[in-house]
């Protein structure tokens, strides 16, 4: 699905797989909503709302971070972080995911974190503890070290300029049509199932 007219200048992208292909983790009747409809809807306001405005033309990441500085733009900035982190949480996701990553990744994860067991019950706890709509990340910072943060709402860590390597998100509208209010084990099944850790390498760079 793509959102396109003459004065719009930011696209809804193309999921990078069938809205069947992530179940039984993630049913299609999710991704239907949470792709089609709240993502989607994000794109169409951001539109709108830049529309005869400077951010017209910006790229999105642009948008972002020039709408976090400008108290008149809460708006703007609000719609274009949504739709920057839903364009990054589906690309932290595939297909037959899951498992333990390996390589640079894994090394960086072993010397910040102790171990990816630890990891992964950190990141973990961090979700399950997030009070209300959010996210949880797995960045570096700018000298290099691996970090799990925490962002409510719309917030993104490019606002403070550490760079993400994996989303999840924990908006009820992300699970809770297959987990209801279970958000730990919507988290632990992404673990074992989706996460793309390739994607992730590829951030660390």
């Amino acid at each position: 699905m793509h959102i396109s007219s003459i004065n719009t200048i930011v696209l809804l992208p193309q999921l990078p797989y069938l809205d069947t292909e992530l179940e039984p983790v993630i049913s299609a009747k999710t991704i239907s909503f949470h792709y089609g409809k709240h993502h989607a809807g994000y794109v169409n306001t951001l539109n709108k709302l830049i529309e005869g405005t400077p951010f017209a033309g910006q790229a999105l990441e642009d948008i972002v971070l020039a709408a976090a500085k400008d108290p008149k733009a809460v708006a703007i900035f609000h719609n274009a972080a949504q739709v920057w982190n839903h364009n990054f949480y589906w690309k932290s996701m595939r297909a037959s995911g899951g498992g333990e990553p390996s390589g640079t990744l894994k090394r960086s994860i072993d010397n910040d974190f102790g171990s990816f067991k630890e990891f992964r019950e950190a990141f973990s706890k961090a979700g399950v503890g997030q009070f209300g709509s959010g996210w949880v990340w797995l960045t570096a910072n700018r000298g290099g070290a691996l970090e799990i943060s925490v962002s409510d709402n719309a917030d993104t860590p490019l606002t403070a300029g550490k760079t993400p390597l994996i989303t999840l998100d924990l908006w009820e509208h992300a699970y809770y049509l297959d987990y209801q209010n279970l958000r730990a084990n919507y988290i632990a099944a992404w673990f074992d199932k989706l996460v793309d850790w390739h994607f992730a390498e590829e951030n660390l760079g």
